[in-house]
């Protein structure tokens, strides 16, 4: 197992982002004495050569986007290479292990802190004894390997006024400390969250800029989780490079219960923050367990702009709790704060997930709404009680994917939802809100965020 590219790191999707989920096994397995190839499907195709000689294949799988695209990898590895050994790793390994496992499409499932535990599977790999599929110790985190990954250019880069830039990505922590209901990391880590060492994410830091990045995302499920970790880490890495910018995600309460540190984050070089505001409906955010109101969403919006950070917020437009009037109360509500830049289109058509061990499922608000479980699909479906909504998803989901082909503004496809919304309802299309084509648009990476 140690010789070169005995084993491979599948990488499948990762929001744009060079994978830090292949990276970081990389830097393991390395310390350990492996000599890991590397494959990331979202850039780079399919290397049967690769797969031919590896003895053990681990596919990363941090999100429902990716699970699906490993999937499909595996069907490819299993006729390359039948005596591969395949691992899936991630959330959604985690969420979806006993179809997995079931159907063959993995021979073991790992996640949580999980490097130390693929470097024992890469040890007693011809022992039939699995190792744990979740596993939550303390680990030493090694610097990560990303000299074999494609380049920083085939990735995702940051768009601001009128230039682009390329980015970089870290991760300062792991894990959260909170338990939305709908969230894929709750079942696998509840409630727990563990801090890389600021040496750690600074060095990463410093390879990336070395690389050719101007800018570094914090892909943190909330970089607020430890706030004096989070501001010693930004306060460092303004110290070494005055002139690099970054983003992070965060809770709308993290932000209200920090808002004293904001002014401070954005002269650190803080660009935007992205949060998970899903709804305006406050019942809906009760039933998903999300910490915060409506009222807490606009304050946010004020803290942020007040301290010179664009706020991001992103959305489940479709929920099984979402009414006709909500969802044009709601576009309404983009329009009237200055939100239209600020979202991706693609979150006007987002629909509510529900994976397999989902927190959601425990909820009596779901169980009218819930249908069966598609096992190749990873998720349970549910079904609106207001066909209008069906009907209003679908269309809005279409008309986002043809936007998006021909690179439409943004403002353009947001009226053109809203006209959709306006005839679901049965009344004219309301005033567009009138921006113009030449405008300032706030900063945004040129990958869409979502799940």
């Amino acid at each position: 197992m140690t010789g070169p590219g005995e084993i491979l790191l599948v990488a499948c999707y990762e929001l744009g982002h060079q994978p830090l989920s292949v990276a970081w096994p990389a830097a393991f397995l390395e310390r350990a004495g492996y000599r890991p190839a590397v494959m990331d499907l979202s850039v780079e195709p399919f290397d049967a050569d690769k797969v031919r000689r590896a003895r053990l294949v681990a596919v990363a799988v941090p999100m429902h986007t990716a699970l699906r695209v490993g999937v499909a990898a595996a069907s490819r590895v299993r006729a390359a290479n039948p005596a591969a050994h395949v691992c899936f790793y991630g959330h959604y390994a985690a969420l979806n292990a006993e179809h997995l496992l079931g159907k063959r499409h993995a021979d073991s499932v790992l996640a949580g802190e999980l490097e130390d535990a693929l470097v024992a599977l890469a040890r007693r790999l011809d022992d039939p004894a699995r190792p744990p599929r979740v596993s939550l110790g303390k680990l030493d985190f090694p610097l990560p390997a990303r000299a074999a990954l494609p380049a920083l250019k085939k990735y995702a880069h940051l768009d601001r006024e009128d230039a682009a830039h390329l980015v970089g990505y870290v991760e300062a922590s792991r894990g959260c400390k909170h338990g939305c209901r709908h969230c894929p990391i709750p079942p696998v880590y509840g409630r727990r969250f563990f801090v890389v060492p600021r040496d750690v994410v600074l060095a990463d830091v410093r390879q990336q800029v070395t690389a050719g990045a101007a800018h570094i995302t914090f892909g943190d499920p909330d970089f607020l989780n430890g706030p004096r970790h989070a501001l010693a880490v930004a306060r460092a890495l303004h110290a070494e490079f005055p002139a690099l910018t970054f983003d992070f995600t965060a809770k709308i309460e993290h932000l209200l219960a920090q808002r004293e540190h904001l002014a401070e984050l954005a002269a650190l070089g803080a660009l935007f923050v992205v949060s998970a505001a899903e709804s305006l409906d406050d019942a809906v955010l009760t039933i998903l367990d999300k910490g915060h109101t409506r009222a807490d969403i606009e304050t946010a919006l004020a803290l942020s702009r007040a301290a010179g950070l664009s706020l991001r917020p992103t959305w489940v437009a479709f929920t099984p709790w979402t009414t006709l009037e909500g969802y044009r109360a709601w576009l309404d509500f983009i329009g009237r704060e200055d939100l239209v830049d600020a979202t991706d289109p693609v979150q006007y058509a987002l629909r509510l997930l529900v994976p397999p061990g989902s927190w959601l499922l425990e909820h009596a608000a779901l169980r009218p709404h819930l249908g069966r479980f598609v096992p190749d699909a990873f998720h349970h479906e549910w079904a609106h009680p207001d066909p209008r909504m069906e009907t209003l998803q679908s269309e809005v989901a279409a008309a986002v994917h043809v936007a998006a082909d021909r690179r439409e503004d943004a403002a353009v496809t947001f009226e053109g939802v809203r006209a959709l919304a306006a005839a679901a309802a049965g009344v004219p299309a309301p005033p567009p809100v009138g921006l113009a084509a030449r405008r300032h648009r706030p900063p945004r990476l040129s990958e869409p965020w979502f799940c």
